[in-house]
């Protein structure tokens, strides 16, 4: 497995900075006064300063300051003025590498700080194999490194010598990923996994580009084509608990690489690593299926509601003109029944005069029916998608069970 840093460039100069805003350097750079009864056991300004400065960088960041490195120019401003030295002075110090030697032995017995060690670094493994398990971040690992070094009283190592510390548990965990996932596998479905990077028959496609093709548009079509692929997972008989025992955010990760990986360099990956990289697509394409399939129902519904409101709001206008036919024929055959009682006239030869009686009695029979259709819903015309429903329904509750129902998602039907 080819190695890969594990922090960037600006991730190695945070892990040790000091804190931008110069407010947050008074805590950690100022002396107390058993820190001043000690500096001031030293002769000359420079080397109070220079002591006191090696003092501040060893308590915080918690590492050595460098023979040639200049100290962070806040720190120096501050801890000079409380000595009441220019920080100038810190030139002189510098150019006595024996002067800063003794001191720094002096301050670590002082401060009861230990070197890095074998034994410190066998410890830090320990600790930090959980933290590596449940994450893929360089920070995350080196911060937690850094942290309990300081817990122990342990001088920081180099940036470069805790990254590859840091790597080489990185390593391990990955290491360990690969076995949770390929440990429960027989030779059968180890095969079966090997299989998925082949090409389909029919399409020079790999069988595994093709599980995680997109679905497209919302179709029964698509439904039944995401099942299959769903069942194609399915039947390779992966134990039910595989993945439970790695932390989402790594079975996560190696999908997500194996996923940007080509099919071509999958297959030129150490076995176990292969094998587990294929485990952690399968069980992400798996969800995703079951996620796209639930989708692309629920999409499907909405679109025969939509269609079938379109439908009846289409068949509704196209009954608006009848119905003010009607309106204005019944208003006339009222006016003329009114005035006929008025008058003591016959009603039925008053409605006659506005229109024949045959024409009178079919118009009613029509208005009973616009009446009829005035009551009926938009949801009675679902049935005309009915067809399209049943073309994946049936399958569509086969495979995908859920709790309450007695299957929970992913399990095999």
């Amino acid at each position: 497995m080819p190695r890969r840093e594990l922090l960037t460039p600006a991730q190695r100069f945070q892990l040790f900075a000091f804190p931008e805003d110069e407010s947050e350097l008074i805590r950690p750079a100022t002396l107390s006064a058993e820190d001043f009864a000690f500096v001031r056991q030293h002769r000359g300004g420079h080397n109070r300063l220079g002591i006191a400065v090696l003092m501040v960088y060893l308590r915080f960041p918690g590492r050595v300051l460098g023979p040639a490195e200049k100290p962070h120019v806040p720190i120096i401003g501050i801890v000079a003025a409380q000595l009441g030295v220019t920080p100038a002075v810190w030139d002189v110090y510098a150019t006595r590498d024996e002067t800063r030697r003794e001191h720094l032995q002096e301050l670590l017995a002082r401060l009861g700080l230990a070197q890095f060690s074998r034994l410190h670094y066998r410890a830090l493994v320990e600790l930090l194999l959980p933290v590596a398990m449940q994450t893929t971040q360089g920070m995350v690992l080196a911060q937690a490194a850094v942290e309990e070094l300081r817990r122990r009283h342990v001088l920081l190592p180099p940036v470069a010598a805790l990254e590859k510390r840091c790597a080489a548990v990185a390593t391990r965990a990955q290491r360990e990923v690969f076995r949770l996932l390929t440990a429960p596998l027989t030779d059968e479905q180890r095969n079966s996994l090997d299989q998925r990077l082949s090409l389909l028959t029919d399409r020079p496609v790999s069988k595994l580009a093709w599980l995680r093709q997109s679905p497209g548009e919302p179709s029964a079509k698509a439904v039944l084509a995401h099942i299959e692929r769903l069942q194609e997972i399915r039947a390779l008989g992966l134990p039910p608990d595989i993945g439970r025992d790695i932390h989402q955010n790594r079975l996560l990760r190696l999908a997500r690489e194996g996923e940007q990986t080509a099919v071509y360099q999958i297959e030129e990956y150490e076995t176990d690593r292969r094998h587990a990289t294929l485990v952690a697509i399968l069980l992400d394409t798996a969800a995703t299926l079951t996620d796209e399939i639930l989708n692309l129902h629920d999409r499907l519904i909405g679109s025969f509601f939509t269609k079938a409101k379109h439908k009846y709001e289409k068949r509704f206008a196209a009954e608006g003109k009848a119905v003010n036919d009607k309106v204005r024929l019944y208003a006339k055959v009222g006016g003329a029944l009114i005035a006929a009682k008025e008058t003591g006239d016959d009603p039925f030869r008053a409605i006659e005069a506005i229109v024949p009686w045959e024409t009178f009695t079919a118009s009613v029979h029509e208005a009973e029916q616009l009446a009829r259709d005035a009551e009926f819903d938009s949801t009675a015309l679902l049935v005309d998608h009915y067809t399209q429903l049943q073309r994946y329904s049936p399958n569509f509750h086969r495979h995908l069970r859920f709790p309450g129902g007695g299957r929970p998602p992913g399990s095999d039907g």
